[in-house]
């Protein structure tokens, strides 16, 4: 990527990157089994296979997503379609055009066996409405902290690494 198709990106997109002590597989199954993707971000139905539909259930409306790419242990890419709906209505209504954005998850083993997780969410300059595309998330680059709303009380919530999150993985 040159420098100048590095500062286009970068201008739509979050981008995080951080070392994990567990290996790409672990870190890898954390993102695609869906019971172990919920402990973290939202209820939802992945199947990890290029081509494949799934959809997170969010806070205020479900997130319709496709699999771009899929390498298993090494690379994870979706499109990620968000309508934004009013708050608080027994139907909530539509606000205009949905957020469409791509979200990519590379993973590279690391020398002492861990992971070293990118995550780039990009696509936020053409919405319509710039949004953090992920509700209730914090996320720090130096040491990856996440701190996670909670979508669904029944499931765990992350408050400190991904190393918490991937205990269940």
């Amino acid at each position: 990527m040159t420098r100048e198709e590095h500062a286009n990106s970068a201008a739509d997109s979050l981008e995080f990157q951080c070392e994990l002590p567990d290996p790409p597989e672990k870190v890898w199954r954390a993102l695609t089994e869906p019971k172990l993707l919920a402990a973290w971000l939202m209820p939802n139905d992945i199947e990890p296979e290029i081509g494949s539909r799934f959809a997170f259930a969010g806070p205020d409306a479900r997130i319709d997503c496709k699999i771009l790419d899929a390498e298993p242990g090494r690379l994870l890419r979706y499109s990620w379609r968000e309508l934004p709906t009013t708050r608080g209505a027994a139907r909530p209504e539509p606000l205009g055009s949905p957020m469409d954005s791509i979200v990519t998850f590379t993973l590279d083993r690391t020398v002492s066996g861990g992971t070293h997780l990118r995550i780039v969410h990009d696509g936020f300059a053409r919405a319509a409405t710039p949004a953090i595309a992920l509700p209730s998330v914090t996320m720090a680059s130096s040491g990856c902290r996440l701190s996670l709303g909670a979508h669904n009380p029944n499931l765990p919530v992350a408050a400190n690494t991904p190393r918490f999150l991937l205990r269940a993985a």
